[in-house]
C-alpha cells in the first residue's frame, strides 16, 4: 500500500461488477475488503486479490449488524463505502425480518450498514457509493405506504423503486452528514453480463440469463469503471456529491428523485423499520 491508497468497502464483491472493481482497485494498491452473500464466491474473489473478505446475507439484518460491528472494529478508517450489492427477485417471499427482499436488500440492508458505521465514515471523511440503476427511471412509482408493493405487486417496479430508493437516500445522506465530511454519489453502470437476476421471474432474467446477454450487454469491467472513478477521485472536484451519475455525468432520473420530503420520509421510515428509530413500521 502507497500513501495515496485507500481502504475501500465493497459489498457485492463476490460477483459481477463488484469483483471486477475489488479486481482493479486492488491492482491499483487500495487495501479493499470484499463483502459478499457466498462463503464459496467471496473467499474466491479475496484469495485471488489477496484482500480481506466478510460473508453476509443482506435478506437477514442481523447479519448486517454484524458485518457493522466487524468491520468498526477491524477498520478505524474507511475511505470508500460501496454499497453494490442488491438484485432482483420473482418471489413475493418476505425476508425473516418481514419486509419484501427486494426493498431490504437492495435499499433496507445497505441503509443500515451506512448508518451503523457513520462514525468511522464521517471521522474518514468518506465517499459512500450507491450502486443505482436506469430501473429507477423506467420502473419506479414509489409510495411510502406501500414499500413492500403489495397492492400490486410486480418484480419490475420493486427494483424500479428499490434503486429510486437508493438515489434518494444518497441524496439524504449528502444533505444530512455532507457537513460532517460524508460525500455521497450514485451511478448506473450500464447494462452489464453478470449474474443478475438470476433469481428473478421478469422479463430481464431472459436477458442477463441466457445467451443474448453477449449480444447486447457489456463486461462487469466496464461497468466497473464508473465505481473505480467514484471510489478513487475527490468529491468536489472530479464529480459533485449528492448526485446520480451515468457515463461519469450527472444525469435526469425519475422526478421523485428530487423530491426532498419524499427523501427525508423514506429515511425516517427506513430507519424505523431497521430498528434505528422507535416506532411502529408504516
Amino acid at each position: 500500500m502507497t500513501d495515496s491508497s485507500r481502504t475501500i468497502v465493497i459489498t457485492g464483491a463476490s460477483d459481477g461488477i463488484g469483483a471486477a472493481a475489488a479486481r482493479r482497485l486492488t491492482r491499483d494498491g487500495h487495501r479493499v475488503v470484499v463483502v459478499g452473500r457466498s462463503h464459496e464466491k467471496t473467499n474466491a474473489v479475496a484469495d485471488e486479490i489477496g484482500a480481506d473478505r466478510f460473508v453476509s446475507d443482506f435478506a437477514e439484518l442481523g447479519q448486517v449488524r454484524e458485518l457493522a460491528t466487524a468491520l468498526e472494529k477491524a477498520y478505524p478508517r474507511i475511505d470508500v463505502l460501496a454499497n453494490n450489492a442488491g438484485g432482483i427477485f420473482g418471489d413475493r417471499t418476505r425476508t425473516a425480518d418481514g419486509f419484501e427482499k427486494t426493498l431490504q436488500v437492495n435499499h433496507l440492508a445497505p441503509f443500515l450498514l451506512t448508518n451503523l458505521l457513520l462514525d468511522t465514515l464521517t471521522a474518514s471523511r468518506a465517499t459512500v457509493i450507491a450502486t443505482s440503476s436506469i430501473a429507477a427511471r423506467i420502473f419506479s412509482r414509489l409510495d411510502l405506504e406501500d414499500l413492500d408493493d403489495d397492492r400490486d405487486p410486480s418484480a419490475n417496479r420493486a427494483y424500479g423503486n428499490a434503486k429510486l430508493e437508493n438515489i434518494l437516500f444518497t441524496r439524504e445522506l449528502q444533505r444530512r452528514y455532507g457537513e460532517q465530511g460524508i460525500s455521497a454519489v450514485a451511478f448506473h453502470p450500464g447494462t452489464i453480463a453478470t449474474g443478475f437476476a438470476s433469481e428473478s421471474t421478469s422479463l430481464m432474467r431472459f436477458v442477463y440469463q441466457t445467451p443474448l446477454k453477449h449480444l447486447v450487454l457489456r463486461g462487469p469491467e466496464t461497468g466497473a469503471e464508473q465505481l473505480v472513478w467514484l471510489a478513487t477521485t475527490t468529491p468536489g472536484t472530479d464529480w459533485e456529491p449528492g448526485e446520480y451519475y451515468e457515463k461519469r455525468r450527472i444525469t435526469k432520473t425519475s422526478m421523485q428523485a428530487y423530491d426532498g420530503l419524499l427523501a427525508e420520509g423514506l429515511w425516517d421510515e427506513s430507519a424505523r423499520r431497521t430498528g434505528l428509530l422507535p416506532g411502529p413500521v408504516a
